[in-house]
């Protein structure tokens, strides 16, 4: 009979599953095909125990543990597109009980400043985060490049980690349905909430990548660099499609 080691435990299995912890032996690295078969489809039409504690672990050790889960201890987390299609279906909810949109925190003349992007991205949180999810993946990768994770662990990390941005979404849009005051809201949206994600984000790459072999000074340069690129260019972006709706319309006069 053939032996392996448990990638979750690290104890000696002997048969399909893990007779310590339960994991599967199966289980290995992502890929593109793994990702597709099997997450996808796995977190669609199954829910694992274990919401709960991925949630804990994503506000005390984000990087360590979605690190620890890509590489093969994945027994006690919950899968990530669980947990997105969850949280979606709890905003969903807790829309039907406020009558505050995000854009509405925006002053009106930060709209008149504000790029098509800028405006798109407010207007619409969650569709946002989705897209930005393999953007986030395509950044991280570039600067985390001698880590050697495949793009696809760039997307599970980047998963999880936007499954935390989204946790602290939700909690902001139940204060909106006991709280209606758009000054104060606005504050907390546009400073608190912004300078939290950017924290996180940071928190989260530094920690994930802190074995991968880079000084302290490298891990944190990269880790503001990999949360701040997605921003950058879509600032650009917003810059390049102004001028071109500037210029249109000075050639429509």
């Amino acid at each position: 009979m053939e032996h392996h080691n448990c990638l979750n435990c690290h104890l000696s299995v002997s048969g399909n599953f893990c007779e310590h912890c339960g994991q599967k032996v199966s289980t290995h690295r992502y890929s593109i095909k793994h990702f597709l078969e099997h997450d996808i489809v796995h977190g669609i039409w199954h829910v694992d125990k274990g919401m709960f504690y991925t949630i804990k672990e994503l506000f005390t050790r984000p990087g360590h543990s979605i690190r620890e889960y890509i590489e093969g201890k994945r027994a006690k987390h919950f899968n990530f597109i669980s947990l997105l299609i969850i949280g979606l279906a709890v905003s969903a909810f807790l829309k039907s009980y406020t009558e505050i949109e995000m854009f509405d925190l925006v002053s009106e003349s930060s709209r008149e400043a504000m790029s098509v992007i800028e405006k798109f991205t407010t207007k619409y949180p969650k569709l946002t985060m989705a897209i930005y999810i393999p953007i986030n993946a395509i950044f991280s990768f570039l600067w985390f490049k001698k880590a050697k994770y495949n793009y696809s662990e760039h997307l599970v990390l980047n998963s999880y980690k936007s499954v935390g941005d989204m946790v602290v979404g939700l909690l902001f849009s139940t204060l909106t349905i006991f709280y209606t005051n758009i000054k104060v809201l606005s504050f907390i949206y546009m400073t608190v909430i912004a300078f939290f994600g950017l924290f996180y984000a940071i928190w989260f790459y530094r920690q994930f990548f802190s074995h991968s072999g880079l000084s302290k000074k490298a891990l944190i340069w990269r880790s503001v660099l990999a949360s701040l690129s997605p921003t950058f260019v879509s600032l650009l972006i917003g810059i390049a499609l102004g001028i071109y709706k500037g210029y249109s319309q000075n050639i429509g006069k």
